[in-house]
């Protein structure tokens, strides 16, 4: 019985998965995962130690009974690297192949994208913007086009073969563990140069740093979290493609509006008599636009009233078509009423709720209101809320 899967899971098969089904869901999962592609370089890495473990028979069998446990008891978790395997598995060089019996590369290895982040306010993102990024990226050197120092000048480690990294074998019982360090010859760089004859511009890196100005296009209804993507402007390095930079758009609180997709959601505050006896109050949108909005006599706000004008909210990123605007009113009691004005009230409003009954021979006591010590006020949270004590939230959707 198998004590672990999770070499089994990262290669999405069974555990009795043949040797033919493990080659297969590696190469699938390989491909897609290898970083000259854009995949995730960690995920590659365990997709490919897994692959290494279940494809020898004696550690799958160590494994299968004792786990990764039983693995690293028998030396057996250090292995080869994870791109020189799927160069031995797939032809060499870590290049991709289109089909399963090999054929033709896909081109040369990118650099690393590089990545920034905007951030932009929820104005930005209603009216659309132009904004300018400086980065500074590596370019190849034009003195020396990119070979680091004279012609010939620049040659393979022949320590390292020019991989950069030495392996040393070392044999554990049965076992043989394969461990990698850097070179100490050529420092990792898999070349020698002499010291003189280095190029004087680049000092042997083979490129130089430049610094660049980009102009991002932020459009009418972009989200947080979109991306606007430069091709081919990530750093340069010799025979290989420029990766992209990719610009992460992050949106700033908003000190009175709230986004939901595409509808945006305010608070207003109104007096006690607008929300009784109608009246007007204003909301300035997102472009400078002042919205006068009428409450009609007769209709009753009272607090807490979500409504919504049509139209108002943010555009749509394909389309520009405008989501809503969500308004949740709350009503402000004045602090004192001259007593005189209470008979209009009386007659204006529907009457008081009587008292209830008070049980013949009861005893009474008439008490006296008074504010309370801010020291000693009570938690009167509604029990309602969640355990968190989070507010309850407005939730709102096209109407």
């Amino acid at each position: 019985m198998v004590k672990e899967t999770k070499f089994y899971d990262l290669l999405e098969v069974d555990s009795d998965a043949s040797d033919v089904d493990l080659k297969k869901a590696y190469r699938k999962k390989a491909l897609r995962l290898h970083p000259d592609k854009g995949g995730d370089p960690e995920l590659f890495k365990e997709v490919t130690h897994a692959y290494e473990v279940l494809s020898d028979s004696q550690k799958r069998a160590i494994y299968d009974q004792r786990g990764e446990a039983g693995l690293s008891e028998q030396g057996g978790m250090g292995g080869m690297d994870a791109h020189d395997l799927f160069s031995q598995l797939f032809g060499g060089g870590g290049g991709f192949f289109g089909g399963p019996g090999g054929g033709q590369r896909s081109g040369p290895r990118k650099t690393k994208d590089l990545v920034h982040r905007v951030h932009v306010t929820l104005e930005d993102l209603y009216k659309g913007k132009t904004t300018k990024l400086a980065l500074t990226r590596n370019i190849i050197c034009v003195k020396c086009k990119g070979k680091g120092g004279k012609e010939g000048a620049v040659r393979t480690c022949t320590n390292c073969a020019g991989r950069g990294v030495k392996t040393i074998l070392r044999q554990m019982g049965p076992m043989i563990q394969q461990i990698q360090s850097p070179c100490d010859e050529c420092s990792g760089s898999g070349e020698m140069i002499n010291p003189r004859d280095r190029c004087t511009n680049c000092k042997g890196k083979k490129v130089v740093p430049e610094k660049k100005i980009l102009e991002v296009h932020i459009d009418k209804g972009m989200r947080n979290g979109q991306t606007v993507t430069f091709n081919g402007e990530s750093d340069q390095a010799p025979g290989a493609e420029s990766g992209d930079v990719v610009i992460v758009i992050e949106e700033k609180p908003h000190e009175r509006f709230q986004r939901q997709d595409n509808d945006l959601i305010t608070e207003v505050e109104i007096d006690l008599l607008t929300a009784l006896g109608g009246g007007q109050f204003s909301i300035k949108h997102l472009d400078d636009r002042t919205l006068v909005v009428t409450l009609v006599q007769g209709e009753v706000i009272k607090d807490g009233d979500l409504k919504v004008i049509h139209g108002q909210g943010m555009p749509s990123l394909r389309h520009h078509e405008p989501g809503d605007l969500f308004v949740k009113l709350s009503v402000k009691f004045p602090e004192h009423i001259d007593p005189a004005v209470i008979p209009h009230l009386e007659q204006a409003l529907p009457p008081r709720k009587t008292m209830d009954a008070i049980d013949k021979g009861a005893h009474v006591e008439e008490v006296v209101l008074a504010e309370p010590d801010q020291r000693r006020r009570p938690d009167t949270r509604d029990d309602a809320m969640d355990e968190d004590g989070d507010e309850p939230r407005v939730q709102c959707g096209n109407q």
